[in-house]
């Protein structure tokens, strides 16, 4: 069991040169659907947009059958049920050794192995209780990131582990929607999976200005951003307990940071690095780690 991040995809895109000159272009298209787990929509503006929005659709419902939970054909279920899966999608590999250098990087915060944790509290907080610790320890016990082997030939766990990547797939899916657009020609988009992707900059030039939910904003340019809050999401009616779960102790992020936005060149890399960010001690850990990768920044991180 996952709980719904209630994230939204949005992609606005324009003909090059089109908005810039004021003419419209000769057809608008939205498509609307479901990407993992959240409401999705594209609106494209661009005289072949009906088909351009039909292979993005197309992409994100391909990429939804390789990182759902919600779907037990997923090649992330299947693995999570197996505890191995044989020639995985480059895509699953991709996203998880992007992973492992974020869990290195964040000494071990980052670490998708939290699934069972995931479903032992969101089973606990929906009865209005919170696990005991040796529940927590049970959860713990099967393995954690260190058990998992990558390779291209079978991705392979201890038995019991399970994965989840919604702490970065939401981010790689939006990069994979931009080079698909990029790939069509199209530039000056912003694409909003949660995590917001710039393509280009803003018709007419200029960067696209973001609003932080914590306050202020940040100017994207062929750039990404990703915004993580502890208690964005909760498995509790009454808030207390957050979505963001520390590896090491499996209870959920301390409460030192009300938000953590990040910008990177990829949304998965700041989506991963948001999430992190949130287990940090201070706004020097937060630091040191984003230095690791170049080209990323810590834009915000508001205290609790």
């Amino acid at each position: 069991m996952i709980l719904n991040r209630r994230r939204f995809l949005t992609i606005s895109a324009a003909a090059a040169g089109l908005a810039a000159s004021g003419a419209r272009a000769a057809s608008t298209r939205v498509w609307t659907g479901v990407a993992l787990g959240a409401r999705a929509s594209i609106r494209l503006d661009h005289p072949e947009a009906g088909a351009i929005a039909a292979r993005a659709a197309a992409e994100i419902a391909r990429l939804e059958g390789i990182f759902s939970l919600y779907r037990a054909d997923s090649a992330l279920s299947r693995l999570n049920a197996e505890a191995r899966l044989a020639a995985p999608p480059a895509e699953l590999l991709e996203c998880l050794t992007l992973a492992g250098t974020v869990h290195r990087a964040s000494g071990g915060a980052f670490d998708p192995t939290v699934q069972p944790l995931w479903a032992l509290w969101a089973e606990r907080a929906s009865a209005g209780v919170r696990p005991e610790a040796a529940e927590l320890a049970a959860a713990r016990a099967p393995g954690a990131w260190g058990n998992l082997r990558l390779e291209a030939e079978e991705i392979a766990m201890a038995p019991g582990m399970a994965l989840t990547l919604n702490g970065i797939a939401q981010g790689y899916i939006g990069d994979r929607v931009a080079a698909l657009l990029e790939a069509e020609g199209l530039t000056d988009i912003l694409i909003d999976t949660g995590e917001h992707r710039a393509l280009g900059q803003m018709p007419g030039g200029g960067g696209w200005p973001v609003r932080l939910a914590q306050g202020g904003s940040v100017a994207l340019r062929n750039r990404a951003l990703a915004t993580s809050a502890p208690l964005g999401t909760v498995f509790d009616s009454e808030g207390r307990f957050g979505h963001i779960l520390d590896p090491r102790t499996g209870e959920p992020a301390a409460p030192v940071w009300r938000a953590v936005s990040i910008t990177a060149p990829s949304a998965a890399l700041a989506d991963a690095l948001s999430t992190a960010a949130c287990l940090m001690p201070d706004r020097a850990a937060i630091d040191g780690m984003v230095a690791q990768f170049a080209d990323a920044r810590c834009d915000s991180a508001v205290a609790a």
